[in-house]
């Protein structure tokens, strides 16, 4: 322990007495990197920062959310996205749609000076849009979108077209498909109802052989019968037996007919729901989002941060120079040591 504490006296007192020897060139040091890190500060085109804060909804079909007398509660137009939804917006917000159409409608290989006759300019302009543009789910399920830029507004104005944006491709991606289902569901209602109209045709046919009503007409004909034979009506029994004929051969088909009418009526009308439900989704619109808060034009700067350049440059140049000190000293040690 003793020599313990010596060894730590010995190290304080030499390096004390390195400050002592060395102080002159830490001072001159440490006002370079203040004089040259705060010019270069100054040289940082200053940026920008405009944010958006938006939860995902989680309804996805609006004739579900809202027609269907189903609903569990799973497709509460009201209710806000969970972690799946907040990762399809990540995703939809880094798609390539989005990314393109920000830098057409801003121009941004113009705003961020890209030479257009560089052949990696496509490569540049992506890069500077990911450096300037951040998409970021929070901790809440939010997402958060986020852009720097040297022009306020214009940081401002992507921010929120951005947003804007969101809307647009998922519902372009939602409609494409409802549309397609629309046409599917459409074929299948002219299909049944062309196959309903058979039905009724065929129904026609026999109610022009006299059939109307198989049960009502049988139960009434054979009574007819009986009294006719009972007061030997040989002209009624006759008669008689010609429409117990026709009902005898074609009242167990009236009869299939006006069942499965019966039946296909009742699927046209689910197909009929079907097709107005989707009808629903392919042309109609509901936002997909809810936005907390929208951007606005910054008034203060957010990078850089001068200061912080400053003490993070005086500090490393400090410290490397401490390092260069220490190093010229163990070499003079070494040196005298040989001698």
């Amino acid at each position: 322990m003793s020599e313990s504490n010596q060894q730590n006296t010995f190290n304080s007192v030499n390096l004390i007495s390195l400050f002592l020897n060395w102080w002159k060139q830490l001072v001159i040091v440490g006002v370079l990197a203040v004089v040259f890190s705060s010019i270069a500060s100054f040289m940082i085109t200053p940026k920008y920062k405009s944010e958006v804060i938006m939860f995902p909804t989680q309804t996805n079909s609006i004739s579900k959310a809202l027609l269907n007398e189903n609903n569990s509660g799973k497709e509460d137009i009201l209710k806000f996205g969970e972690e799946e939804e907040a990762e399809q917006m990540l995703q939809i917000l880094n798609s390539d749609y989005i990314r393109n159409r920000i830098c057409n409608k801003y121009d941004l290989m113009k705003h961020y000076d890209i030479n257009p006759k560089n052949k990696f300019k496509n490569t540049l302009l992506f890069k500077e849009f990911e450096d300037n543009i951040n998409f970021e789910r929070t901790e809440f399920m939010s997402v958060k979108v986020t852009v720097l830029d040297k022009d306020p507004q214009m940081a401002a104005d992507i921010t929120n077209d951005i947003a804007a944006l969101v809307d647009s491709v998922k519902n372009e991606m939602q409609h494409e498909r409802a549309r397609q289902g629309l046409k599917i569901v459409e074929l299948a209602l002219n299909s049944q109802k062309e196959y309903i109209k058979s039905i009724e045709d065929s129904l026609n046919n026999l109610r022009k052989l006299g059939i109307n009503d198989y049960e009502t007409q049988s139960q009434a004909f054979n009574e007819q019968y009986a009294l006719a034979i009972s007061k030997n009506n040989t002209a009624g029994i006759k008669s008689l037996e010609e429409k117990l004929l026709i009902l005898s051969t074609y009242g167990g088909a009236y009869v299939s007919l006006r069942e499965k009418l019966q039946h296909e009526l009742n699927q046209l009308s689910i197909i009929k729901s079907k097709y107005e439900q989707a009808k629903i989704d392919a042309e109609q619109f509901i936002t997909s989002k809810f936005i907390v808060n929208k951007a606005f034009k910054a008034e203060k700067k957010s990078y850089p941060i001068r200061w912080l350049i400053v003490v993070v440059s005086t500090v490393s140049a400090l410290l490397i120079s401490l390092l260069a000190i220490l190093l010229i000293e163990n070499v003079k040690e070494f040196k005298l040591s040989k001698k």
